[in-house]
């Protein structure tokens, strides 16, 4: 066995032994939501959106008040891109700030971002989590100076390399040399990333070349 390898078996023995213990305390009391919710959301943390998704489905018919496991459901839901569903469950809780950033999640993947824009702009505690959402926006509506407005709120050490790179992308109309730092260190901290999201730009990038080309 490699020592990549015995990394990854122990990785696996760590996951499977603390799911085992979380296992453990549901076991020992079926229907305190917690637990559940302790386990799914380790499950999603994961990456093992199915098994959460049957897990809390499973726990409605045995916990006190199902209705406390209906925000992590709609989460595994949309994890999954099942968006009705998502919303479906959404709509029955109050709206808080987590659920009013999860509606507005939901409406942008439906392909609505104003109705997404409408919830986003609604909530009161303004975090980077938010602001990245409100710059995926208004990059989707086309509003770069807006995008970009809300990119620059996230402090520079707290940026992935999605929100560099998409900050390159809304200021590569108006400052090439910017726009070429923040895509260089989209590309020094993912540069797997970085090279999906140039596929995925790339009808953006070949735009604003096409542009300059004009301009000179």
């Amino acid at each position: 066995m490699t020592k990549k390898e015995a990394k990854t078996e122990a990785e696996k023995q760590k996951i499977n032994q603390k799911v085992h213990q979380l296992i453990t305390k549901i076991d020992a009391n079926p229907q305190k939501t917690e637990n559940y919710l302790e386990l799914a959301t380790y499950l999603l943390e994961q990456g093992s959106f199915v098994q959460a998704t049957q897990l809390l489905e499973q726990a409605k018919s045995l916990v006190k008040e199902p209705q406390d496991l209906d925000y992590d459901l709609a989460v595994c839901y949309y994890m999954q891109g099942e968006f009705d569903k998502a919303l479906g469950l959404l709509d029955q809780i109050p709206n808080d700030d987590l659920v009013l950033y999860q509606k507005a999640l939901v409406y942008l993947k439906l392909g609505q971002p104003q109705k997404a824009l409408a919830y986003a702009l609604t909530i009161k505690q303004i975090d980077e989590r938010v602001n990245e959402l409100l710059g995926d926006i208004w990059l989707n509506l086309g509003e770069m100076q807006q995008a970009a407005a809300s990119y620059c709120q996230i402090p520079d050490n707290k940026r992935s390399a999605k929100v560099n790179f998409l900050l390159g992308i809304t200021v590569l109309a108006t400052d090439k040399e910017q726009a070429k730092q923040y895509l260089a260190k989209s590309r020094e901290l993912d540069s797997k990333y970085y090279e999906q999201a140039l596929e995925q730009y790339a009808a953006i990038l070949s735009n604003i070349d096409n542009q300059d080309k004009q301009d000179d």
